[in-house]
């Protein structure tokens, strides 16, 4: 079986493939803190009954990516694949400079290459909320970056003085009645018109209507919002886009 790993600033999602098929998900939280024979314990008790085969990383933390892989061949034996611009991406990455290029974008970028028609936009709800553009070519060209849902979230509460820290739940109305109603509608509403403005702004620099994809911890949340819905919301396309990456470099596709 095939492990896909993927460490963002969060959290670590890991999605256990049987050839083409997602038979297991886990998420563990992002922690710099833990020892490489921690990592290795929690591998050991999460994987257990399974036997892995081969696995592939996608990380944007630094602190964790040998960690983490050292871990991953220590406990199943094998050399994992740390995703980068050096490998063999299947798509041209034509930025001005491939190598600033996240883990995760190159991931979703390669998943919807091969899943959907182009051009695309990849919208990813995780820390960041990023945009990962594909173009009618199929050359990653660019994208965006902006604050992520929870980020908004921590910041207004951090950097004011009187503004609370609220959980993340459904708006109810445009105009908030209360701090909390007002907090709410500011960010999931602010982020669904963000994200309806700059895919308008996207097109009309690619000259033609693009796939727009959704994936990530609240891109349902925020489909509710929008003018224009998402023409597809894929929650693992990160992953599906990691497990098409192992095999383009390791010659056996299935």
């Amino acid at each position: 079986m095939l492990l896909t790993t993927d460490i963002g600033n969060t959290s670590i999602t890991l999605g256990l493939f049987d050839d083409t098929a997602l038979v297991e998900e886990f998420r563990l939280a992002s922690d710099k803190d833990l020892s490489l024979e921690e990592y290795e314990v929690l591998l050991k008790s999460l994987f257990k009954d399974f036997k892995i085969d081969g696995c592939i990383i996608s990380s944007v933390v630094e602190e964790l990516t040998a960690k983490f892989k050292k871990a991953v061949d220590n406990v199943f034996k094998l050399e994992s694949i740390v995703l980068s611009s050096n490998i063999n991406t299947g798509v041209k990455i034509v930025l001005d400079n491939p190598e600033e290029a996240g883990a995760d974008r190159i991931a979703n970028v390669a998943g919807a290459y091969v899943l959907y028609e182009k051009p695309t936009i990849v919208v990813d709800f995780g820390t960041a909320t990023t945009f990962d553009i594909v173009n009618a070519e199929g050359e990653f060209i660019g994208g965006l970056i902006a604050p992520g849902v929870n980020l908004q979230l921590k910041s207004l509460n951090k950097f004011t003085s009187k503004l609370p820290r609220i959980d993340v739940t459904l708006s109810n109305s445009a105009i908030g009645h209360n701090t909390a109603d007002a907090i709410l509608s500011g960010v999931i509403r602010g982020t669904a018109a963000m994200i309806d403005g700059l895919v308008e702004q996207c097109e009309k620099e690619l000259g033609r209507r693009a796939v727009v994809v959704a994936t990530g911890g609240y891109s349902g949340l925020i489909a509710n919002y929008l003018k224009r819905p998402f023409d597809f919301i894929n929650p693992t396309l990160t992953l599906e886009g990691l497990r098409h990456l192992y095999y383009l470099n390791t010659k056996c596709a299935v």
